[in-house]
């Protein structure tokens, strides 16, 4: 099954429809066939072994995806943001590729995305080889947020599976759209071209996110659905803007744990709007869990505690993933133990470049997030299994604490780190930063946490700075937190 199996559906069975882009000047079903298979033709006539895509999000990134597909070599989308020279390290992996970016320079075989394209629309379309479903269809080079990127492989059948199971075809209607705010280097950016053309889904792409021209483009483009992180959506909701979305139907959210503060808020601004919140990772082809729109109302409206605290959860797997949750000897615990998730399926890749498929004899792979299940199959996250804090012989999940402290109303973000101590091994210590106007004490904050808490996971020293470091999906460095509540000790800087 090669993903250029989805276009060929949708080019056959929507043709004219707009599936790409703008309303006044997007791209139809057929148009992006016949630019993918120009593109094919472009790539096997370079010798090029890989299509990069160093660029933002557009147009031309949805031909690069089928028109890599189509030539039988895998499409690298990474980080445009990038230094010259970790760039440069990432392009060393693939000397004979063919790139996309927007800063060309004076490199040869370098195309901006707008020639690119021009190049595509003066092709003639020209005739396909055998189409290779077990090559890999991408490389994605994971941020690095606690090392160096790793490239994750991606194959074809990986990603089909996660579609055929997702979407129904040609589901949507001829005016839905989704808004797409995401990179291209990021699992999301590729599963949503693939899920939303799967349905006949037009997808509009945010360049760059501000909260006033997503809420702007929502309204231009009559945008029924569209994907955030966590971060977006707050600063959306805190924004101060316009924020009514008549067109909106559904709003999905993932790259990081969703605060419970900020999912209270959105479902009292949009009640209209059908939430979904997931959980994946680029080594599973996206989405694994979902907390569905049923399951948020249900949780906004119970009386019961268990139910409400749903809202923090991931939701429930989604068909064809087997989940476990294993304990520090690879045991399977019971509902309610928190441990290391392990997830089974036909999306599940597991694969490294140069290292090879990551899973155990029965076909698991280790996720290295921790978190618990619910008596209900309910997932909840606890973190990155290296993010864990031993203080003493006490290991404490940050995203715990941070929940907590999320929740008084003069927050807006929050980091909980363990900084290295002489005493206790690491001790807690907890990054802040508050909304326009708000002032709290840090002794007030710690007050807050301790009463949900217990008093060994209440931060032995809270902070305050402006801004957090996250990536552009949402993710928190937190070896950055780290590094410089470290410096800042020993430079005697609070």
């Amino acid at each position: 099954m090669n993903i250029t199996m989805l276009l060929d559906m949708a080019a056959d069975g929507l043709e004219e429809r707009l599936v790409v882009g703008r309303r006044d000047n997007g791209i139809t079903a057929r148009r992006l066939r016949d630019l993918s298979v120009a593109g094919a033709a472009v790539i096997r006539e370079a010798g090029a072994d890989a299509l990069v895509y160093r660029a933002v999000n557009g147009d031309a990134f949805p031909v690069a995806l089928f028109a890599a597909a189509r030539a039988g070599v895998p499409l690298v989308p990474i980080n445009y943001r990038l230094g010259r020279e970790q760039s440069e390290a990432l392009l060393s992996h693939h000397p004979e590729a063919l790139v996309i970016a927007d800063d060309t320079g004076d490199e040869p075989g370098v195309l901006s995305p707008s020639a690119w394209i021009d190049r595509l629309e003066r092709s003639e379309v020209a005739a396909e080889d055998d189409l290779d479903s077990d090559a890999p269809a991408l490389v994605i080079y994971t941020s690095g947020t606690t090392s160096a990127p790793k490239g994750v492989l991606l194959h074809h059948h990986n990603l089909v599976s996660y579609v055929l199971g997702s979407v129904e075809f040609a589901s949507a209607d001829d005016a839905d759209a989704a808004l797409v705010s995401v990179p291209p280097y990021h699992i999301a950016a590729v599963a949503n071209v693939l899920t939303n053309l799967y349905a006949g889904r037009r997808t509009v792409v945010l360049e760059r996110f501000t909260p006033v021209e997503w809420l702007d483009t929502v309204r231009s483009e009559g945008i029924t659905n569209a994907l955030v992180v966590p971060t977006m959506l707050a600063r959306i909701l805190d924004s101060g803007a316009d924020t009514s979305v008549p067109s909106m139907r559904s709003l999905a959210s993932g790259g990081a744990p969703m605060p419970r503060r900020v999912v209270e808020s959105a479902l009292g601004t949009w009640p209209h709007v059908d939430f979904v919140n997931a959980y994946g990772l680029t080594e599973t082809s996206s989405t694994i869990t979902v907390l569905g729109p049923d399951d948020h109302r249900a949780a906004m409206t119970s009386t019961e505690e268990r139910v409400r605290a749903r809202l923090g959860s991931v939701g429930r797997t989604v068909p064809g993933i087997d989940l476990e949750i294993r304990d520090a000897d690879d045991r399977v615990v019971e509902p309610g133990s928190v441990g290391r998730i392990w997830v089974r399926g036909d999306q599940v890749s597991g694969e490294y470049a140069g290292v090879g498929r990551l899973v155990d004899e029965r076909g698991f792979f280790d996720t290295r997030d921790t978190g618990f299940v619910d008596e209900d199959g309910y997932l909840f996250l606890g973190g990155r299994s290296d993010d864990t804090i031993i203080r003493g012989a006490e290991n404490i999940a940050p995203a715990e604490v941070e929940d907590v402290i999320l929740r008084h109303p003069a927050v807006t973000d929050a980091a909980v780190v363990g900084v290295p101590d002489e005493e206790w091994g690491q001790r807690i210590e907890a990054v802040v930063v508050l909304g326009p106007g708000e002032s709290v004490e840090a002794e007030e904050l710690r007050s807050f946490v301790r009463d949900t808490l217990r008093g060994s996971k209440t931060p032995d020293r809270i902070v305050y700075w402006d801004e957090l470091p996250r990536t552009e999906t949402g993710k928190l460095v937190r070896r950055h937190v780290v590094e410089r509540l470290v410096d800042d000790e020993l430079l005697g800087r609070t």
